[in-house]
């Protein structure tokens, strides 16, 4: 380990949990504060869905998925903040968020192959930078199940689609919450229910249920806890959250307990 981390010792921080949470919001901010390094891996499965896409892929020829996904060359560039994503020599984070990779993705990271391929890629990159943190929805109970501290964030599926469609309506297009809230409800089917990487709350990882909280609070309890636990970073204050802990705001349950489905 070389530059700022060099001599420190390893902290894999994990933050799982369904999409609409905020999850990539909390961790790149949670990653700042504590001076980690942050690596998305959702992106991962969209950079895939997108080159697919792109190239014209079957994504029900599994194993012509998992090729493209070899052949891209697929890697974060840890020099720009957030880490640029690329594929192919090329940026893709552009891409990620359109609406033909949004619609793929779900069923790309059912792929099997292409997930177990994905998550040894995500442990080399831990490798390389051992002081991470990372998101994702089988990090702490598949990727990274020795991670130091693991979190698993929730909110209800009305809270989430009204957050997804703020950020449509902020990008000028115009969205049904209803829609939204349906689909969010049969994503979170499919993803707790695959074979390889279930969506799941992993052993030892505390679930925060964001429904109520604004991105702030749920970063300030999370680096309030990752700071008390000793896990290689200095105790510090942890900014507002163990008073936002302390309000009730937020339900933390005993660790390995899953998350609710709805």
């Amino acid at each position: 380990m070389t530059g700022r981390h060099a001599g420190k010792p390893r902290l894999i921080v994990t933050i799982d949990g369904p999409a609409g949470t905020g999850k990539s919001s909390v961790a790149s901010q949670l990653a700042k504060r504590l001076d980690l390094d942050f690596l998305d891996t959702g992106a991962m499965y969209r950079a895939v869905a997108a080159v697919a896409i792109d190239r014209e892929i079957d994504w029900q020829d599994h194993n012509s998925v998992v090729d493209v996904a070899v052949d891209s060359d697929m890697h974060f560039d840890f020099s720009t903040d957030p880490p640029e994503l690329i594929a192919y020599g090329a940026p893709v984070t552009r891409r990620l968020r359109d609406a033909d990779v949004t619609g793929l993705v779900s069923s790309i990271a059912g792929i099997p192959g292409l997930r177990r391929y994905l998550v040894r890629q995500q442990r080399m990159i831990a490798a390389s930078h051992p002081r991470l943190v990372t998101e994702g929805r089988d990090q702490g109970s598949v990727a990274f199940p020795d991670a130091e501290a693991k979190f698993y964030l929730d909110a209800t599926p009305a809270v989430r689609a009204r957050r997804r469609a703020d950020q449509l309506r902020a990008a000028g297009r115009s969205v049904d919450e209803a829609v939204l809230c349906r689909e969010i409800i049969e994503r979170d089917r499919s993803d707790s229910t695959r074979a390889d990487g279930p969506l799941m709350c992993a052993d030892n990882a505390r679930r925060i249920d964001t429904s109520s909280l604004s991105l702030e609070q749920v970063v300030d309890v999370l680096e309030k806890l990752v700071r008390l636990s000793g896990a290689g970073v200095d105790p510090g204050t942890g900014g507002t959250g163990e008073a936002v802990a302390e309000s009730g705001s937020v339900r933390f349950v005993s660790p390995g307990v899953r998350a609710d489905r709805s």
